[in-house]
C-alpha cells in the first residue's frame, strides 16, 4: 500500500531493445536516430568485438572504432576519445562492453551532444543512468545530466553467454547494489521499488543457475533482465553510502569496479539496515530470510564471489585514507555516520567478516 506518501516518478527515458540476437538492431536504431556514422567504443580487450560490430553495421550507416576505454573513466582517456570522435566525422557513439565503455560513451556525449547507443556485455547497469563518474588526479567525482543518458540501450543475451563465471558473479552483485540503494533512496517511489525487488529476485535465481551452468540461456536472460531493472532504478533515484564508498576506492585506489561493489555490498547494506525498517526486506525475502547484510554475505560466499578488500591489494593504511575521503563531502544516507564508523565498516570488509545485521 502507498498510504499517504507523496512521490515523483521520473519515468524511464531510454529506449530499450531486449532479447536474443538483438545486435542486429544496431543499424536500424542508428537510422531511427537519424545518424549515419558511429564511433564504436570498447576496451583494448574487446577491440576485436568492436571491429566486428563496425564491419557488421555497413549499409547506409558506417562505423569506426576507438578501443581505449578503461576503468573509472580517466579524463585523459576521455580527451583522446573526444579527439577521435571529432576526427572520425561520427555523429553518434556506440558503447560495446561493460561500465568502462559505457562510461566513456557518456563522457563523449556530455561534451559533444552526440547520441548514444549502449550495448552492455556485463550486468553493470550504468547504461540506464544519467550518472557519469570520472577520475582525475587520483579522485573520482560523479555528476548527473540528462545529456549523459543513452538514447538507446540494446540488450542482447547472446553477448553475455561467454561472460566468465567470476565476472558474472561480481557484475551481478554490482547490479544488486543498485537495486538495494534504490530501496532506501531519499527519492524512492513505488514503481522503482517494485522494479528493485524484482531485480533482486531475478539475480537470486539467475546467478546460482549460471554458476552451475554458465551456458544456461534462461539464467543469462534472467540476469540481463535483472541488470536492466537495477540500472533503471539507479537511474531514477539518488545514490548513498554504498556507491560513495565504491567510488572512493575505485577512484583513489584503482580497485576493480564490480569486485569492489561485490565486497562492500553486504557491509553497506547491513550498516543501513539498522535505520530503514522493512525497506530492505526484499533482499532477505529473495536470499533466504536472514537479515539483509548477512543474506548478501552468505549469497556471495555461496557464489564464490570476492568478499575481502585485502584481496584487491588494499592495506589497512589505505582504509584510513579511504574513510577520510568518504566523509569529506556531505551526502544523503539513511543512517548518519562518522569517520570512525566508516573505518570500522571498511575493516570488516577488508577481513571478510560477516556483517552483524
Amino acid at each position: 500500500m502507498i498510504g499517504s506518501r507523496s512521490f515523483v516518478f521520473p519515468g524511464i527515458r531510454s529506449r530499450v531493445v531486449f532479447g536474443f540476437g538483438t545486435l542486429s538492431q544496431v543499424a536500424p536504431e542508428m537510422e531511427r536516430l537519424g545518424r549515419r556514422k558511429a564511433l564504436v567504443l570498447t576496451t583494448p580487450q574487446q577491440h576485436a568485438e568492436g571491429e566486428a560490430l563496425a564491419n557488421r553495421i555497413g549499409g547506409a550507416v558506417k562505423a569506426t572504432v576507438f578501443a581505449g576505454a578503461t576503468m573509472h573513466t580517466p579524463i585523459d582517456v576521455t580527451r583522446r576519445a573526444v579527439d577521435a570522435f571529432n576526427d572520425s566525422g561520427a555523429d553518434c557513439v556506440i558503447a560495446l562492453g561493460g561500465g568502462s565503455s559505457v562510461g566513456l560513451g557518456k563522457a563523449i556525449a556530455v561534451r559533444t551532444g552526440a547520441d548514444q547507443i549502449a550495448i552492455p556485455t556485463t550486468y553493470a547497469g550504468s547504461e540506464m543512468t544519467d550518472i557519469l563518474g570520472e577520475t582525475e588526479n587520483g579522485e573520482k567525482t560523479t555528476r548527473r545530466d540528462p545529456a549523459i543518458l543513452p538514447e538507446t540501450v540494446i540488450y542482447d543475451v547472446d553477448l553475455s553467454m561467454t561472460l566468465p563465471k567470476g565476472m558474472t558473479v561480481s557484475s551481478g552483485m554490482n547490479s544488486i547494489a543498485h537495486a538495494a540503494e534504490a530501496l532506501y533512496a531519499s527519492d524512492r517511489n513505488p514503481i522503482l521499488s517494485m522494479m528493485a525487488a524484482d531485480a533482486i529476485r531475478s539475480f537470486a535465481t539467475a546467478l546460482p543457475a549460471i554458476v552451475a551452468n554458465p551456458a544456461d540461456p534462461q539464467g543469462r536472460a534472467d540476469a540481463l533482465y535483472g541488470a536492466w531493472l537495477s540500472g533503471a532504478t539507479l537511474g531514477g533515484t539518488s545514490m548513498a553510502l554504498h556507491h560513495k564508498l565504491c567510488h572512493t576506492l575505485g577512484g583513489s585506489f584503482d580497485t576493480p569496479h564490480a569486485e569492489t561493489h561485490a565486497i562492500l555490498l553486504p557491509h553497506t547494506v547491513g550498516f543501513n539496515a539498522q535505520a530503514v525498517g522493512d525497506l530492505l526486506r526484499p533482499i532477505s525475502d529473495a536470499l533466504g530470510g536472514a537479515t539483509p547484510g548477512k543474506a548478501l554475505h552468505r549469497f556471495a560466499a555461496r557464489l564464490a564471489a570476492p568478499t575481502r578488500l585485502q584481496d584487491l591489494g588494499l592495506t589497512e593504511a589505505d582504509l584510513d585514507r579511504a574513510a577520510a575521503i568518504a566523509v569529506k563531502s556531505p551526502y544523503f544516507n539513511p543512517r548518519a555516520f562518522d569517520q570512525a564508523e566508516i573505518r570500522a565498516l571498511l575493516q570488516d570488509a577488508w577481513i571478510g567478516r560477516e556483517p552483524p545485521v
